[in-house]
């Protein structure tokens, strides 16, 4: 299969989109923008393949003031025994 190299436009359907590092240097922002989005770019030297931008996989994000994910166990609704509840209402 053939490749254009160099626009680092996407081509039809199934074709790799495909950009010579100097295209890439000069319009990183916007090809970061096209990852963001889903695509995949390949970075080439000449006509030799190098490097693949690629989504990063989506993380959880962080809850605020430094609070993490937490599931409490089923245990924790039990009912307590009766020395413990004996205790609490002293």
């Amino acid at each position: 299969m053939d490749i254009e190299i160099g626009s680092g436009h996407a081509g039809p359907a199934g074709t790799p989109r495909v950009v010579k590092v100097h295209d890439a240097k000069t319009r990183l922002s916007e090809l970061l923008r096209d990852v963001e989005q889903g695509a995949e770019i390949t970075i080439s030297r000449g006509s030799r393949a190098v490097a693949r931008l690629v989504p990063m996989p989506q993380q959880p994000r962080a809850r605020p003031m430094g609070f993490v994910d937490y599931e409490l166990p089923d245990s924790f609704f039990d009912e307590l025994p009766e020395e413990q509840l004996a205790a609490w209402e002293r």
